[in-house]
C-alpha cells in the first residue's frame, strides 16, 4: 500500500509527488497523460526563462522519480474509501493508498464518480471543480484536491505551488507535526 497516491502528473500532481517522495513517503502517481500543460508555452513562471509545457511536465516527473515516486500510466475511474485507506480503480487495475490527492486539472469526472463533493468553477471554461478546504481536504476523509481541479487558478506556477501545499499538509498529518522541507546550499 502507498502512503500517498496522486491522480494527475501535471504541475500540481508532480509538485505534490516531489514533496511526498522527498519526505520519504511511499508515493504513486497515476497519470492519464491529459495535462493541458502539454499544450502550453510557459514564460510567466518564476525561475524559468521559457519552457515548453511538455518539457515542464517531463522535468517535474523526473524530479519526483529522483526522490522515489512511482508512476503508472492509467486512467483512474473511481475511488472507494476503506478502513484507513482509499482504493483507486483504474483502467489498468487497482491500487491502495492512505491518502489520495486529486490533481486532475480540468477534469472533475473522477471526483463526481467517487462521491466527492464538487461545485461550479470560476475560471474561464472550467465548469466544475472539487469542493476543497483551503488545506486541500475534500468531503471524503483522506481524499485531497490540488491545483485547477480544486478551483485554483490554471496558471502552472500557482497549481504547482498548490500541489506542494497540499503535499506538505498530508506529510504533516502523517508525521503528527508540521513538516518543513527546506534544503540549504552547501558551501565548500
Amino acid at each position: 500500500m502507498y502512503e500517498v497516491a496522486i491522480i494527475g502528473a501535471g504541475p500540481a500532481g508532480a509538485s505534490a509527488a516531489i514533496f511526498t517522495a522527498k519526505a520519504g513517503k511511499k508515493t504513486l502517481v497515476i497519470d492519464s497523460d491529459q495535462s493541458i500543460t502539454k499544450r502550453a508555452w510557459v514564460e510567466n513562471h518564476y525561475g524559468v526563462e521559457g519552457i515548453a509545457g511538455p518539457d515542464l511536465v517531463e522535468v517535474g516527473k523526473r524530479q519526483a522519480v529522483k526522490f522515489g515516486a512511482e508512476f503508472v500510466q492509467a486512467k483512474a475511474t473511481r475511488l472507494t474509501a476503506g478502513d484507513g485507506f482509499i482504493t483507486i480503480e483504474t483502467d489498468q487495475g487497482t491500487h491502495e493508498a492512505q491518502h489520495v490527492i486529486l490533481a486532475t486539472g480540468l477534469f472533475a469526472d473522477l471526483a463526481e464518480a467517487s462521491g466527492v463533493r464538487t461545485k461550479p468553477g470560476t475560471e474561464p471554461r472550467i465548469k466544475t471543480v472539487i469542493d476543497a478546504t483551503p488545506e486541500g481536504k475534500t468531503s471524503i476523509d483522506n481524499v485531497w484536491a490540488a491545483g485547477t481541479a480544486a478551483g485554483v487558478s490554471v496558471h502552472t506556477i500557482i497549481t504547482a505551488g498548490d500541489g506542494a501545499k497540499v503535499a506538505i499538509n498530508i506529510i504533516s498529518e502523517l508525521k503528527g507535526e508540521r513538516y518543513v522541507d527546506h534544503d540549504v546550499l552547501k558551501t565548500s
